[in-house]
């Protein structure tokens, strides 16, 4: 009897740890893209360093982004300016998003879904309370979830030289497509 206890209270554990694996999904291929659609100049970058990872149990997320993975300006030298008098990158090395998926959905049945993501956006060291749509992919034990949005240079205290404000776009597109996979 005492074998039994002991062997029933080892799978039990191996079964909790077997689920609480089974929630999180990390992810695996990223592109984040921005554009900027100024008057007089179109700027555009993207980056595939995202890093993150879903609780699927809790219904939360965490992601981040290294500042100065953005790569595709129109010159070295704007990409130069944009990690050093507009990100700070030095200062602020990372951007991040982490909050809770409002909608209650079963990530263990394949569909499409449209959900929102509420959360801190943190941005140049500012945090911003933000509801993003998302439209996430559920099929054969992966997560697609592919976002847009913009920024508001000014949420996040960017200022824009004046002798570049026509360059410049005061509000940012961005467009999110992460791939998550579920890592045992």
């Amino acid at each position: 009897m005492k074998k039994f206890a002991i062997i029933s209270v080892i799978l039990l554990f191996a079964v909790a740890e077997i689920y609480a694996q089974q929630s999180f999904f990390r992810a695996r291929k990223s592109k984040v893209e921005f554009k900027s659609d100024a008057p007089m100049e179109l700027i555009e970058a993207s980056s595939e360093k995202i890093q993150g990872v879903i609780d699927t149990e809790k219904h939360t997320f965490a992601f981040t982004i290294p500042t100065e993975s953005f790569k595709g300006f129109n010159s070295p030298l704007q990409q130069e300016h944009f990690y050093e008098n507009y990100l700070e990158a030095k200062a602020f090395p990372t951007c991040s998003f982490k909050g809770k998926i409002i909608e209650q959905i079963d990530f263990t049945h394949d569909g499409i879904y449209t959900i929102r993501a509420k959360g801190e956006l943190d941005i140049h060291g500012v945090v911003q309370e933000r509801i993003i749509k998302v439209r996430l992919r559920i099929s054969k034990g992966l997560i697609k979830a592919d976002a847009a949005f913009t920024v508001l240079l000014q949420d996040h205290d960017i200022t824009i030289p004046r002798v570049v404000y026509q360059k410049i776009a005061e509000e940012i597109k961005v467009v999110i497509a992460i791939e998550f996979e579920n890592k045992k």
